[in-house]
């Protein structure tokens, strides 16, 4: 008999042996959340004035949103004021031209800065990783992100100092009577305008994740697939590109989140000099037509299905991340 008992079980198939079963996890034990809290009691603390300025600043005034659902006026209170239903939303369903400007101009912007701008901080740390001074990358590295602590008046006037039609390039082109040309108040090219100073301003900031994700890179993969006859171009597309994927998949899932935001005080500060026509995106014309035009609700609405559109863009590029394998913003 316990010759019988110490024989290897079998399925009902013959010569095949049971499946194996995964390891039994832990039983918790009922003091062991206590301890955990006894034993993290001190960082807990320390996080709890962070945690009380997110919850104030952050989720707090998201019940504001409610005056969506209200006729809200500034000499009322929230409470105080009447419920008009849907009401403020009509102006998003029904077709208001001025609404539908704004919409396809944001629309536009994002498209042209997910295309053009997105991209160019990996490459430019692609460029810079194949530097071989360290010294020299570092100073250039320096340079690239200076930009970046400039406010939005500072560039904007940069550039107006620069391509203006009194600026430093007309100017020059007058000295030596050549024909000038026209860039800052031209309604044409005002995406372009923004693209660029976007571009100017953000994209040396936008490579220091892409430099940290790159030098994790393992050396002894470059170093076998350098003596597997790999150049250097092979060596980026199947070494570099691949160890660096999800990082480019996770900032990517977080700019469409951010996709229907395109720079509220960029725009505004030079949407006096092309119209509204070119210039209106959705965030001025929350502030236009809620705190200029006095459309609290309207604007409130607008602002509030802005928001929810953007959830989704994360819920399905997380998703979409999912399927192919990445670990996206949250794990499945």
């Amino acid at each position: 008999m316990s010759q019988l008992a110490e024989r290897p079980r079998v399925s009902a198939r013959k010569g095949s042996p049971a499946p194996k079963t995964g390891p039994a996890r832990p039983a918790r034990r009922p003091g062991q959340s206590l301890a955990r809290w006894r034993r993290d009691r001190l960082l807990l603390l320390l996080a709890l004035p962070g945690v009380a300025v997110v919850l104030l600043f952050h989720y707090v005034p998201l019940l504001g949103n409610v005056i969506a659902f209200k006729d809200y006026q500034p000499f009322l209170t929230i409470a105080q004021a009447p419920w008009s239903g849907l009401a403020n939303f009509e102006v998003i369903f029904s077709g208001d031209p001025v609404f539908l400007n704004a919409l396809a101009n944001t629309l536009i912007i994002t498209l042209i800065q997910v295309l053009f701008v997105f991209p160019l901080p990996l490459a430019l740390a692609l460029l810079l990783n194949e530097v071989i001074s360290e010294r020299m990358r570092r100073t250039v590295q320096s340079v690239l992100y200076m930009p970046h602590f400039l406010s939005w008046v500072i560039v904007v006037a940069l550039f107006q100092q620069i391509l203006g039609n009194a600026g430093m390039l007309n100017s020059f082109l007058r000295e030596q009577d050549l024909a000038t040309f026209s860039i800052i108040g031209v309604p044409e090219l005002f995406k372009v305008l923004i693209t660029s100073q976007v571009i100017w301003k953000d994209t040396g900031w936008g490579t220091i994740i892409f430099l940290a994700a790159i030098s994790r890179v393992d050396t002894s993969q470059y170093e076998a697939a350098a003596m597997d006859g790999a150049g250097a171009p092979r060596r980026l597309w199947h070494v570099t590109l691949p160890a660096i994927r999800s990082v480019f998949i996770l900032l990517l899932i977080l700019r469409l989140g951010d996709a229907l935001t395109v720079g509220f005080e960029q725009i505004i500060l030079q949407q006096g000099a092309v119209g509204s026509t070119a210039s209106e995106v959705l965030d001025t014309y929350v502030y236009n037509h809620g705190i200029v035009g006095g459309n609290w609700g309207q604007a409130a609405a607008v602002g509030l299905t802005k928001g929810v559109i953007s959830v989704l863009l994360v819920l399905g590029a997380n998703k979409l991340a999912h399927m192919f394998g990445e670990r996206g913003v949250y794990h499945k």
